[in-house]
């Protein structure tokens, strides 16, 4: 939901077209999050059929410009004073492989985790080369950027750590205790099998 309330934040500060919208977040964020205008668009749209946004005045180059409602502010300022609940679940598309590779036979998991962790180094020595680049440290916009960069930097580092971790539990276990076989036990829930063929058919009523 971050984009969809960040546009709202920002047309809390006055009202904007779409492009310009799309500048605005693009400023605040360094591009680190690129949006297209369609997308803007279709947010806006869906702004306006929840009662946050409206369409206020067009100018002269057929710019509409939408300006926020009173329940958009609210929900700006409940965004901003709301901490970010993370998901009790994961979808990590990584650590999902990893638990999957580990238990298929015959599978180099340790290869799969040295892998990933020079594509993770290497990801973070861009990001840290990225993040010193700058020529501005003291400016709003790149204060803005870099507190998206150091996120990514941490995460980036953070999964590092998680990758040595992982290769440190699993050479604690050898492969082969490691390996699942398919079970035999068929799941109890499902799509009900199909009649047999050689059951009779229903007769039509005369």
């Amino acid at each position: 939901m971050s984009v969809r309330q960040s546009l709202l934040a920002i047309l809390d500060q006055g009202a904007c077209y779409g492009y310009q919208l799309r500048a605005e977040f693009d400023r605040r964020t360094g591009s680190t999050w690129p949006l297209n205008v369609g997308q803007i668009y279709n947010t806006l749209d869906r702004l306006e059929r929840d009662g946050l946004v409206e369409k206020g005045d067009v100018d002269e180059q057929g710019h509409v410009y939408w300006q926020i409602t009173d329940a958009g502010t609210a929900e700006v300022q409940d965004w901003l004073g709301s901490p970010v609940e993370r998901s009790s679940g994961t979808r990590d598309e990584l650590a999902i492989k990893l638990a999957v590779a580990a238990t298929l036979p015959g599978i180099d998991v340790s290869g799969i985790i040295q892998t990933q962790r020079r594509s993770s180094l290497a990801q973070l020595q861009e990001l840290n080369r990225a993040k010193y680049a700058g020529v501005n440290p003291d400016g709003p916009e790149e204060l803005a950027w870099s507190l998206v960069v150091d996120s990514m930097i941490f995460q980036a580092e953070a999964q590092v750590r998680w990758l040595d971790h992982t290769e440190q539990r699993l050479a604690l276990h050898p492969e082969h205790a490691m390996a699942l076989q398919l079970s035999t036990e068929r799941p109890k829930r499902g799509r009900p099998a199909r009649a047999e063929a050689s059951a009779s058919p229903v007769e039509p009523a005369r």
